[in-house]
């Protein structure tokens, strides 16, 4: 029986036997339908166009998918007590059916491939035991935040394949308590709001097929318990710092098939728990050496398919628990020595890329390696064709260092000198590249994307140390080209002086769609003919428009529409951007809209900051295509912030504001009690008019100041009342006056006084200080000198020519007369300096 030793048969046998019941009796089923003693009612593909009526009461699951309803009678379920599942789809439901008496028992409700448009708030509200809702493969263009009745307790929603353009911040936030899986795939999403996902429980987040080109940081917060994310097929080329922050849990994150050109750190930061990574069908060309370090623990990462061309040394080091690693179908030609540094215990795939040279301790590290590439198993290798030259040197060396030669039964059979032989017994010196009789393709022709119109090349390189004559042929689709246009040369190849490389070229002028095909190059001489890999061409039209978007000009609070299609080959996506940029004020505030079947890009209720070029971008592989319209918003005159009366005093001045808004910016002009503003030299405007000062206030500045803002849609006022009072106001009664002069003068006798006073201290403390300065040259707090020391000195010839003593005293703690006991420096005369007689 071969490997399989042992067999298990099944015996499946009808439940309502298992059970010891026979089958229920057709007389008791409706017609149309099949019944079964599991309270399994299948009404599927029976042409109905209504609910039967003879259903049994007994029924707990209903099949009536496949149909012609147009709308459900919802007295037809009322004597199903105990119906849990209804299967309504394959119908012609437009909307989510009421489903009556029966709607409190319904656990899983499937309403796919129905023509329903919308989700509504009163469809949903008795369904308190829903728990699987299926709509998808529906018409549903948007969800908002009314779709959902809060209490509903659905674990698992299906809106995969509808329309779906808008999601409203919030939407599912209703279903927070009990969302598990969600499904959005195969709509039109372009843009998921931060935060988008208040989802605690949920732990499946499907969005694939979806238009979204960039992943803000904090898109997914909200998902703390999210297992599985899929992303596949949109067209993301960047992933912002952040943008898996809070998926801690995450455990499995597809991102194949879209437009990634790096991996760095940034963008995986927050994925501790990432346990496989899905990259493949990407554009990236590099990693970054710290491009993993937020996700230390990955057991499987794919990369294959994308533009790598080298692996560079500890590029992958911190992924020492990863287990597989797909790099196959890049463009990788060389791998430096400790590219694999840091991991154990790894199954690698390497095929189909294009490696010329492999370094001799390429795979250092990798001791425990299982598969190299699936062209060469470690561990079982039985072979006697092996070409041994040069670039087979390192491969007896590197099995018998990881103890794989006793798996390996390995000869030469190529070249003659070495033929039969063991590869572990052939010397490392007899590994050479000079005898290659057969040619050996070395570089590929490469699948290739070529504009319409434009000229193609495809190159293909072959080795070989023979003089025989070289021949080219270059077949499309398994067809000779017999009238191709074909340029052929020769050189030495510099490392090998025996060893010549030859080059065809098949040029293709001005490409139309009949160039498209599979491409391959046969290089053959005496010995025999190499036949290249299969390389594809695909011509794409660059996009060209068929509607441009014209420059409109659309007052405050009313919609704008701006039309934008092109075509090209593939389909162009079109997108639009306002002043170069795609976060404006209408996007953000949810005023954007743009019609899933329609070539049109709405903003409603414009408002001024709307106003700027709106640039509608065709894109497709073939390149892309811009066209610019200017939005004008009008908006009548008014105030940023209302006139206010104002009081001056004589003298003072003042400025009257009117910070006029409006599009185009209005005209401002002054009036004084209605009439035009009589200027003097005292009267100043900013520019624009928007700002009257006015100098030295004099009464007859005071009135009623008007400021009449114009523009092309209307004139508007703004009024400020000036009054300028007297700056010391007098009083008709002459007691006030008395009483007022009174205190004038007592005030002026008080300062008086104590303005003497004050200049009495300081004539007295002067002459104080004058008498009783003494010089010193210690620091103490006192220094007294007697009164024979100048006598003294005079005796000595010490003294100076002006016959008077200079001794310079410092103290920092002199009496002083108000008592402080700190003398002010300042005061002290000037120091003397000495001198020799």
């Amino acid at each position: 029986m071969g490997p399989l030793s042992y067999c298990v048969f099944y015996l499946i046998l009808p439940l309502e036997l298992c059970a010891g019941r026979a089958p229920a009796s057709g007389a008791s089923c409706a017609a149309n339908c099949s019944c079964s003693a599991s309270s399994v009612v299948d009404c599927s593909g029976a042409g109905l166009t209504d609910i039967p009526r003879d259903l049994p009461a007994h029924t707990v699951s209903l099949n009536l998918s496949h149909n012609k309803l147009r709308t459900v009678d919802a007295s037809a379920l009322a004597t199903l007590p105990n119906l849990r599942e209804l299967r309504l789809g394959y119908n012609e439901l437009t909307s989510v059916p009421s489903l009556g008496a029966a709607s409190p028992n319904i656990a899983s409700l499937y309403l796919h491939h129905n023509k329903i448009q919308s989700i509504e708030f009163k469809q949903l509200k008795d369904l308190s035991s829903l728990e699987t809702l299926d709509l998808s493969n529906n018409e549903i263009s948007e969800v908002r935040v009314s779709c959902f009745p809060a209490g509903l307790r659905i674990k698992d929603l299906y809106l995969a394949s509808n329309k779906i353009s808008y999601l409203e911040m919030g939407a599912f936030n209703n279903l927070s308590s009990s969302l598990q899986i969600l499904r959005l795939s195969r709509n039109r999403l372009t843009h998921l709001p931060v935060k988008a996902f208040q989802l605690p429980r949920l732990t499946q987040l499907e969005l694939n097929r979806n238009r979204l080109r960039l992943i803000e940081g904090l898109t997914f917060q909200g998902l703390g318990t999210l297992e599985v994310l899929k992303l596949q097929r949109n067209n993301i080329s960047k992933l912002t710092d952040g943008a898996f922050w809070g998926l801690a849990k995450m455990k499995a994150l597809h991102l194949d098939y879209n437009s990634l050109t790096e991996v760095n750190s940034g963008s995986l930061y927050g994925l501790s728990s990432l346990l496989q990574l899905f990259l493949s069908n990407n554009s990236i060309s590099h990693i970054k050496p710290d491009g993993w370090r937020f996700c230390p623990g990955l057991r499987e990462l794919n990369l294959s398919y994308n533009n790598l061309t080298r692996l560079e040394e500890g590029s992958l080091a911190v992924l020492g628990d990863l287990q597989t690693l797909r790099l196959g179908h890049n463009s990788i030609n060389h791998i430096v020595e400790g590219a694999f540094r840091g991991l154990r215990g790894l199954r690698l795939t390497l095929f189909g890329n294009k490696i010329k040279s492999v370094a001799k301790k390429a795979f250092s590290g990798l001791e425990a390696l299982e598969h190299l590439n699936r062209s060469i198993p470690c561990r079982r290798i039985q072979s006697d064709s092996f070409l041994c030259d040069c670039q087979l040197r390192w491969f007896p060396e590197w099995l018998v260092a990881r103890g794989l030669q006793s798996g390996v039964e390995a000869a030469c059979a190529h070249p003659e000198a070495l033929k039969g032989t063991s590869i572990f017994q052939a010397q490392p010196e007899n590994f050479v590249c000079d005898d290659l009789p057969k040619p050996q393709i070395t570089v590929q022709p490469e699948t290739t994307v070529a504009v319409l119109g434009k000229d193609v090349r495809l190159s293909c390189t072959a080795a070989s140390s023979s003089s025989s004559p070289m021949t080219f042929a270059w077949r499309k689709d398994q067809e000779l080209l017999r009238e191709a246009e074909v340029e052929n040369f020769a050189h030495v190849r510099a490392r090998d002086g025996d060893v010549m490389e030859y080059t065809t070229i098949l040029h293709l002028r001005h490409v139309t769609f009949a160039h498209e095909g599979r491409y391959q190059c046969i290089i053959t001489n005496h010995f025999g003919s190499s036949y290249s890999s299969k390389a594809r061409l695909t011509v794409h039209v660059l996009p060209w428009f068929v509607k441009t978007p014209r420059d409109i000009t659309v007052r405050t609070g009313t919609p704008a529409r701006l039309e934008c299609a092109a075509k090209g080959h593939p389909a162009p996506e079109i997108a639009w951007q306002k002043d170069g940029g795609t976060d404006f004020p209408a996007a953000r505030e949810r005023r954007m809209h743009v019609m899933p079947d329609d070539d049109v890009f709405f903003i409603m209720g414009v408002k001024p900051e709307d106003m700027g070029v709106y640039s509608c971008t065709a894109q497709n592989t073939a390149g892309t295509a811009t066209a610019n319209a200017t939005l004008t918003v009008l908006e009548t005159p008014h105030l940023a912030q209302e006139l206010e009366d104002r009081s001056v005093a004589v003298g003072e001045t003042v400025a009257l504001q009117c910070k006029a808004l409006g599009s185009p910016p209005p005209r401002v002009t002054w009036l004084k009690e209605e009439e035009p503003l009589r200027l003097t030299e005292r009267h100043h405007f900013t520019p624009g008019n928007q700002l009257l000062v006015i100098r030295a206030a004099e009464p007859e500045d005071a009135g009623r100041y008007t400021c009449v803002m114009s523009n092309t849609l209307g004139t508007e006022r703004a009024h400020s009342q000036l009054t300028v009072r007297h700056s010391a106001p007098c009083s008709t009664h002459g007691s006030r006056a008395d009483s007022a002069v009174a205190v004038g003068v007592i005030v002026i006798a008080v300062v008086t006084s104590i303005v003497v006073t004050s200049l009495v201290w300081v004539c007295i403390i002067y002459q104080t200080r004058k008498k009783s300065e003494e010089c010193s040259v210690t620091n103490t707090d006192e220094t007294i000198v007697p009164p024979d020391v100048p006598s003294y000195l005079s005796s000595q010839g010490t003294l100076s020519d002006r016959q008077d003593v200079c001794i310079r005293v410092e103290s920092n703690n002199r009496s002083h007369p108000n008592g402080h006991g700190k003398s002010n420096t300042s005061h002290l005369p000037p120091p003397c300096s000495f001198s020799k007689s």
